[in-house]
């Protein structure tokens, strides 16, 4: 494939200017923001949530699928749709929507910020993250797939689709690492959304105290620990200066 031909990049970019603008049209005309992210309103619907995701499952996984590929293109934080995922679809077929939603928005982006972007991205990056440089140029597969598996270090998600330019990884070492790579972080967080569906069976307030002592939340924050110190190591040993 060609990323430098102007045929290309006028197809690529047309695309992801309307997939932009259809994207946030239909976010924005059939959500309320306030309504997604206020616990109130989903302990009042979660029956009808549930109830309606059961009798439409298959649609559903395409709409939230197609929804987390936007969500990456948009250059959104993932946390909160995760968790929303998790509440919804459960641990295991949230987990499997969010590691192919986000490896495929991911690597869309990425050949987006690679055609277009490149140079802007090199400037801005490239001295922040010189350290990274060396390590990725040894096997940028191995060494991508642990910074995601560490969560980039702290580095937002949206950047971690689009720093790879930098060090000009391939489009199959991309999916590969990213794939892999996102699958226990992921995992874990929409676990915890997972539990909140238990905290509202109980009709229990969401406070600390509640949501700390249900084991629905406790184990996932517990294995998020783990994750942790296992990042640490892997920082440590891997990505020796």
């Amino acid at each position: 494939m060609n990323f430098k031909s102007s045929n290309f990049k006028i197809y690529l970019g047309s695309t992801y200017l309307i997939v932009l603008l259809v994207g946030i049209y239909f976010l924005f005309s059939n959500f309320d923001i306030n309504d997604l992210t206020s616990y109130e309103f989903i302990k009042e619907n979660k029956g009808l949530i549930l109830k309606y995701k059961e009798n439409n499952i298959l649609f559903l996984t395409i709409i939230f699928f197609i929804i987390t590929v936007l969500l990456n293109l948009l250059l959104c934080p993932m946390m909160l749709p995760t968790l929303v995922i998790g509440f919804i679809f459960g641990k295991w077929l949230g987990t499997l929507i969010l590691i192919f939603g986000n490896t495929l928005g991911g690597v869309l982006l990425y050949i987006l910020a690679k055609t277009f972007f490149s140079k802007l991205i090199e400037k801005k990056f490239t001295t922040k993250f010189s350290k990274f440089i060396e390590f990725f140029n040894k096997n940028e597969t191995i060494y991508f797939m642990c910074f995601r598996f560490i969560g980039g270090g702290g580095t937002p998600f949206p950047i971690q689709n689009v720093l790879p330019v930098i060090f000009n990884m391939s489009v199959k070492n991309y999916i590969a690492a990213t794939f892999l790579g996102i699958i226990p972080t992921t995992f874990v967080t929409v676990a915890l959304g997972s539990g909140i569906e238990n905290i509202i069976d109980q009709n229990a307030e969401l406070n600390f105290l509640s949501v700390f002592l249900s084991p629905e939340i406790y184990l996932p924050i517990i294995g998020f620990f783990i994750l942790l110190i296992i990042a640490f190591f892997i920082k440590r040993f891997f990505f020796k200066t």
